[in-house]
């Protein structure tokens, strides 16, 4: 056992040696992770607001009831305000003209304009919006009919308050029949870009360890192993336990990472474990069969790069399976990303545990089974013409 972690060992440090590792294990996962979540995910704010308006207790209003209802608002001037709608990075934009505020004061209904943007859910916000506006149009009135009856700033506030406390707001019950959106639902910001991430990146890692095996081969490590009291059982063990630690490892570092930096919510953590430990076996599999295979550093680094590229987003890394069409979903099920990507999702969306993904996991462990066997088999031919 110890020649076998002796062998593994080496392994690890090798693959850790190299300093490219640095950036595109450890940093680059978690960049993309932020960039899919930034633009594509959800559990972010319900929507974001421009105000446009100078200071008045129109407007103190409106952005109060737009910050109760866990809007994001920014206040600009116009032509920023147009801008941002227009660009995407804002929802609604408002406007407050003068003529509003004066209204207001000469106790007339003032007129707001509202700017939608080009996003789905502009609409529903731009509703939303209109109902802040009416509600913040109230509040002032109200504020004002206190006043003019002697009432304090202070208990103004108060005695508004409690009465919105003791008043139950209306409530809007949205049913979404879109089965594309049930799919996405319960889930983080990042929740959905982490488990692509996870599957695409631990297996690139774990097969471009391919180009360690080569060099092993080639500067003469695999003969001084085989020199040592190391059967060539215990050498092809100590092989593939240090690409599966490779790929432990990845793995490990992405979920640690984003659970700590983007709160995302893995699920149960046995069913993860438990895929990660049949992904990885697959993934070291495929490495040692590309180690042996590839002549060169070189070409492993583009196969391995080119080939898990093309793997991963044929199953779903990098877009979800559910919009793929039907011919294409079952195409993608060749992959080990497709029953990886399945798994995740039964587990982060539907709180599924080992038992619910035990399909998935059946798939990738004969996946492994066969990968592994084939790439011992290679191997140990190899290591016999080493000797």
């Amino acid at each position: 056992m110890s020649s076998v972690l002796a062998v593994c060992g080496v392994e690890l440090r090798r693959f850790l040696a190299d300093r490219s590792n640095i950036f595109f294990v450890f940093i680059f996962p978690l960049a993309l992770v932020f960039f899919v979540g930034s633009q594509f995910g959800g559990g972010g704010p319900g929507g974001s607001v421009v105000v446009v308006g100078s200071d008045s207790p129109l407007r103190t209003a409106l952005v109060s009831q737009l910050d109760r209802l866990a809007l994001e608002v920014k206040t600009a001037d116009g032509d920023e305000m147009r801008e941002l709608v227009a660009r995407g990075g804002a929802d609604v934009g408002v406007v407050i003209p003068p003529e509003a505020v004066t209204a207001l004061d000469s106790g007339g209904e003032p007129v707001l304009e509202i700017i939608a943007g080009s996003q789905s859910n502009a609409p529903a916000i731009a509703q939303v919006v209109r109902n802040a506006g009416s509600a913040a149009t109230l509040r002032v009135g109200q504020e004002r009919a206190l006043a003019q009856a002697g009432a304090s700033e202070a208990d103004i506030g108060a005695a508004l308050d409690r009465a919105d406390a003791q008043v139950d707001a209306a409530r809007v019950t949205v049913e979404d029949t879109s089965g594309l959106a049930q799919q996405f639902r319960g889930l983080g910001q990042f929740d959905l870009g982490a488990a692509g991430q996870l599957l695409l990146f631990t297996f690139l890692t774990t097969l471009a360890g391919a180009v360690t095996v080569i060099q092993a081969r080639r500067q003469g490590v695999v003969k001084r192993i085989m020199s040592a009291p190391v059967t060539s059982g215990q050498a092809l063990v100590g092989l593939a336990l240090g690409r599966l630690v490779i790929a432990l490892f990845q793995g490990g570092y992405i979920i640690l990472a984003t659970w700590l930096l983007f709160r995302v919510n893995w699920g149960d953590p046995l069913a993860v474990g438990v895929l990660l430990l049949l992904f990885g076996l697959v993934a070291a599999g495929l490495s040692m069969i590309l180690g042996v295979l590839a002549d060169n550093e070189g070409l492993a680094t583009g196969l391995s790069v080119g080939g898990g590229l093309v793997l991963g987003a044929l199953g779903g890394s990098m877009v979800p399976l559910e919009i793929f069409p039907e011919t294409m979903r079952k195409l993608a099920h060749l992959t080990p990303h497709a029953w990886g990507y399945d798994a995740m999702a039964e587990i982060q969306r539907h709180g599924g545990g080992v038992l619910d993904v035990l399909p998935q996991l059946g798939v990738l462990a004969a996946m492994a089974a066969v990968a592994l066997a084939l790439g011992a088999w290679l191997l140990r031919r190899s290591l016999a013409r080493a000797m």
